[in-house]
């Protein structure tokens, strides 16, 4: 049995590696981030923080 030329195995092992990572690529495009990224900086709160809960029931807090 002849070995394979040079030319041939270095064709070869570049179809398989495009092909490695075309499928790669393919399934994480297929397969999108579910959670939001995670920033260094936040943005200020939309809506304000109070900062002690209100009396409801009338009566003094004494």
């Amino acid at each position: 049995m002849n070995p394979l030329p040079d030319r041939t195995m270095i064709l070869g092992m570049l179809i398989t590696l495009g092909l490695v990572f075309a499928l790669v690529f393919w399934f994480v495009r297929l397969a999108p981030d579910t959670a939001p990224a995670l920033q260094w900086r936040d943005s200020a709160p939309t809506t304000p923080i109070q900062s002690a809960p209100s009396n409801q029931s009338g009566s003094p807090l004494i």
